[in-house]
């Protein structure tokens, strides 16, 4: 049976993730002041034990566990408690605040490790019988509570673990097409390809722990988007199971065949994109692939304010140029990603203190408001060169100055760090979560704007002193989107100060021409937006779409839109409700988390 290795990256708190923030050089100078958490003063939260955990027993007849562990093998259908709790939620902040104060309402009854598509099939088959919820599981890395149960529910609820689905099944290597199945994760699935020469150029914040499968289902976006697209963009064909014909195991499979494009209808691709398991189980997606770049360069740039930078993204956006990463951080963002860089010795400190400083205060630049891009460049030698010459005629030409690949090549090298930010201030009593919105380029500043201020009103109005940056993370033709980090020390009430917050960057985004997401999907933590999103129409065509096809809420019930119709209330003064954790689990969730904060 495969370990429980799923997810202690990002930090149950139970167990240690072996990467320790408070060792990078000048971390605890920006954000923990900002946040007003001294680090010789505050006292580090404890931990729960797992033993300590109140964990209800598991809801599952003797006869369903039965016929599972039929179908899978007795070790492969399991009620243990360690594998209920790893697979009851993804990494969402609440997810860990909850998890830590022993406040989970509803577990996951049985996890299930199918070998294939056929034992897929077989478990599918076995809950729609015995009436339970399947709630498909890859890497556990989703912050939009896409995994959670919900905590009425009464069926039993069967985690189906896909991790096993784990191979490159084909390459059609004259189309640069792939097929590769779902379970796979980020490192094991490009290990696949680049020993064939081929790369599929997705590369989340979680892509050491998420899977092909995860990112369809919630509509993941990459890091090289600019060049390789979204996974929209990416996955071409899929296969999907959901209940076979009479439950016979056949036919149960539904098959989009990996086609460039096509004329047949409103999109089904389309509808199990971001569908988030309401749909069924993806077991296999046939993705487009590119050949491994001959060269890949990361530069870095300089602009004199947020403003200048965005308008240089926006023109790269808009012209013939084609980098791999188009990226820029407003000054915050700026000042953490510097103090954040490994320590210089010799010339190349007194460059970077000394040298690149005067010649920005020359320029007439104000520092504190200077901001940083990364670009990258990919391809043979020749072209590759002959991008960065265009790309860097645009950004001379809105004032901004590149200091070279040595940048570069350290945002590279911590790029998938930053989640683990999050365990270190938990372990402090601290909060720090992200949201992304995608919007016109004609609202980008404006929205941003509007969200630091709304943030700056709900740390306001929680009494509690906070922090908020962001970095423009993805271009498009006729827009981007812009990704938020914020963090602040918790105070009496954890969840519904961070409700407070997240629900004022929620509403800021809508309020502001953008989306409720960019690429973390919906599940339960965005669904009060939806319908400001889409609008009731688009909603009452979602839910259409879900009633039919899964009549008794047997695939993640829930998710996405609320099965009932929406109360005429808006999201501003119905989604704290929704979202909250209210009861007897309540004060656990608050003195469990309390911490000291500093002056």
């Amino acid at each position: 049976m495969s370990d429980v290795k799923h997810m202690k990256w990002w930090g149950w708190g139970v167990e240690g993730v072996g990467f320790h923030w408070q060792d990078k050089p000048g971390f605890a100078p920006i954000v923990m002041k900002a946040i007003g958490l001294d680090l010789h003063t505050a006292s580090p939260v404890e931990k729960p034990v797992f033993e300590d955990l109140s964990i209800a027993g598991p809801v599952v007849s003797d006869d369903l566990l039965a016929t599972l562990k039929g179908i899978v093998g007795d070790d492969d259908a399991t009620i243990a408690p360690m594998e209920r709790v790893v697979h009851t939620y993804g990494k969402s902040l609440r997810d860990l605040v909850r998890i830590r104060a022993d406040a989970v309402e509803r577990y996951v009854d049985v996890v299930v490790y199918p070998d294939d598509e056929q034992e897929v099939q077989a478990v599918v088959d076995a809950a729609v019988a015995a009436d339970a919820v399947i709630i498909p599981f890859g890497g556990g890395s989703n912050i939009a509570g896409s995994l959670e149960p919900m905590k009425d529910e009464t069926r039993a609820v069967i985690s189906l673990d896909l991790g096993r689905l784990n191979r490159l099944v084909s390459i059609d290597e004259t189309s640069g097409l792939a097929r590769i199945q779902a379970g796979v994760q980020g490192p094991d699935m490009e290990e696949q390809l680049g020993a064939k020469g081929w790369t599929l150029g997705h590369f989340p914040d979680s892509f050491t722990h998420s899977t092909l499968g995860g990112w369809v289902a919630t509509r993941s976006s990459g890091m090289q988007s600019d060049k390789y697209g979204d996974i929209a963009d990416i996955a071409r064909g899929l296969r999907v199971v959901r209940p076979s014909v009479d439950g016979t195991g056949t036919d149960g499979t539904l098959v989009i065949r990996g086609i460039p494009s096509a004329s047949n209808g409103p999109s089904v691709r389309e509808m199990i994109l971001g569908s988030e398991g309401r749909l069924g189980v993806i077991t296999e997606v046939t993705v487009q692939v590119h050949r491994l770049p001959e060269k890949r360069d990361v530069y870095a740039y300089f602009f004199p304010n947020w403003r200048t930078g965005i308008e240089t993204m926006q023109e790269l956006a808009a012209s013939d140029v084609h980098p791999s990463i188009t990226r820029v951080s407003d000054a915050r963002e700026t000042e953490f990603t510097l103090a954040t860089s490994k320590e210089r010795h010799g010339f190349s400190k007194f460059t970077a203190e000394t040298v690149l400083p005067a010649l920005m205060r020359r320029k007439g630049w104000n520092l504190d408001e200077i901001c940083i891009s990364f670009i990258a460049y990919e391809g043979d030698t020749a072209y590759a060169k002959r991008q960065k010459k265009l790309v860097e005629a645009i950004v001379k030409k809105h004032g901004g100055m590149g200091v070279g690949a040595g940048p570069g090549v350290l945002y590279d090298q911590k790029k998938f760090d930053t989640p683990y930010l999050r365990d270190f201030l938990l372990d402090m009593g601290a909060a720090g979560d992200v949201s992304e919105s995608a919007m016109p380029w004609s609202q980008v500043i404006p929205l941003y704007d509007a969200v630091r201020k709304a943030a700056d009103q709900a740390f306001d109005e929680i009494g509690i002193q906070g922090w908020i940056m962001a970095h423009m993370s993805h271009s498009y033709h006729s827009g981007a989107c812009l990704y938020f980090t914020f963090a602040f020390v918790f105070g009496d009430d954890p969840i519904g100060e961070y409700d407070t917050v997240k629900r004022a960057i929620q509403q800021a985004f809508v309020d502001n021409g953008g989306s409720i997401s960019h690429h973390h999907g919906v599940g339960v933590e965005h669904s009060p937006w939806i319908e400001q999103d889409i609008s009731p129409q688009g909603v009452a065509v979602m839910r259409g779409l879900f009633e039919a096809t899964d009549p008794k809420g047997t695939f993640n019930p829930r998710k996405v839109v609320p099965d009932a119709a929406p109360a005429s209330n808006t999201a501003r003064r119905s989604a704290g409700a929704a979202a909250t954790v209210t009861g007897p689990d309540a004060e656990p969730v608050a003195t469990r988390t309390r911490a000291t904060a500093g002056s």
